[in-house]
């Protein structure tokens, strides 16, 4: 029984279920992983960010057994895994084809992997019917593979994953095939499967918002290094380097000066907005003075409309770009003195107008919204 939720939701630490320490890798001269070291937790939903090329999934595969590592170590439940091929660890992947043979039926591709499990065909037929229906596909066990939709093949790889019960399930950008409406509600039932299953997920995507939904926590790579590791809402409310800001959501970037540094505090200087103090988390990199940058997400850039007052700060802008959602529209807003508009994303409530493009307005900011960067 896989105990790693319940200690999870008893405050007890989860013990570490893949440890990679110092880890590269090498094709040829070409550097592709370049010293990675990091812990997984037992139970956790892992997931590994970045932009096509960083490494993500060759790290993957290292804990798969598809890749042999240069030099290093990966470790699997405390037990190193170097000389240990694919089939004898205790993973299993979620391709992003989902490999699904068109010629079987549904129940015979979810218990393929048993065929060389011991057991009775009678013990076997079970587990294949407990699995479908973990994954919501109870009765559809005899359906053609080749009749199913994007959304039922995904499942049944799924299904075939989890039935060999691995410690680990690893996920190769498994919903990138399906369109936006079917890659949401999947996002739900991986997190509630995970949930109910217990065991880690670890998962490799290019999609911010697919990562910040379903993860405890996140591992951003950039150029085979994992630049910061960290919770959903810490990785976008308190990213330590521009280059994570800018790649995880929207952020808006404003030139800026340190004025004075005290204990815990920095005073700023920013373009557009003005004068603010700020508490040293604010600045989560290394910041040694001079001319610096503030970021800020749209949605903590409000538009005040008439007879509205700011409940902190205001600065005046003229509004260049309006894009329509439905539920939201997003505003470019030039501030006075500068350069580039920033982008402000207000909720469309009833009765609220849409502002029209050459609008003078004012914009509302907080000085505990900030982010500074080198």
């Amino acid at each position: 029984m896989n105990t790693a939720p319940q200690a999870a939701a008893a405050g007890i630490p989860r013990p570490t279920m893949i440890e990679f320490r110092d880890v590269n890798k090498y094709y040829g001269d070409y550097h592709a992983l370049r010293g990675i070291s990091a812990t997984i937790r037992a139970g956790e939903f892992f997931s590994l960010l970045g932009p096509s090329g960083c490494g993500k999934t060759t790290l993957l595969r290292t804990i798969a057994g598809f890749e042999d590592i240069s030099s290093g170590a990966v470790l699997i439940d405390g037990k190193d895994m170097a000389g240990v091929p694919a089939n004898l660890r205790p993973t299993n992947m979620v391709f992003q084809s989902y490999a699904i043979f068109p010629h079987l039926t549904v129940a015979q591709n979810v218990g393929f992997g048993l065929r060389r499990k011991g057991g009775t065909a009678a013990e076997k037929a079970r587990r294949v019917t407990e699995a479908l229906a973990m994954v919501g596909l109870a009765g559809y066990g005899e359906r053609a593979a080749h009749a199913l939709s994007g959304g039922q093949r995904q499942r049944v790889a799924l299904a075939r994953a989890l039935i060999l019960k691995p410690k680990v399930l690893l996920l190769d950008e498994p919903l990138s095939a399906l369109d936006k409406k079917m890659r949401e509600q999947m996002q739900v039932e991986l997190i509630r499967l995970q949930r109910q299953v217990g065991i880690t997920f670890i998962l490799v995507t290019h999609d911010q918002e697919e990562a910040l939904v379903m993860s405890d926590r996140i591992a951003v790579m950039f150029e085979g290094q994992i630049v910061q590791l960290a919770d959903p809402e810490t990785l976008y409310r308190r990213p330590t380097s521009r280059q994570v800001a800018d790649f995880i959501g929207v952020m808006n970037f404003l030139p800026a000066k340190i004025l004075t540094e005290a204990v815990g505090r920095i005073a700023i200087e920013v373009q557009g907005l003005g004068r603010a103090e700020i508490d040293e988390t604010q600045a989560p990199g290394p910041i040694t003075g001079g001319e610096i940058s503030v970021g800020c997400r749209p949605e903590t850039l409000t538009i005040l409309y008439e007879g509205q007052t700011a409940s902190d700060r205001e600065t005046p802008g003229t509004v260049e770009e309006v894009v329509y959602y439905g539920d939201m529209t997003y505003y470019d807003v030039r501030l006075d003195g500068v350069d580039s508009p920033v982008r402000i994303s207000m909720r469309n409530v009833f009765g609220r107008p849409v502002l029209d493009i050459g609008t003078r307005t004012r914009v509302a900011w907080s000085a505990g919204a900030l982010v500074l960067f080198r």
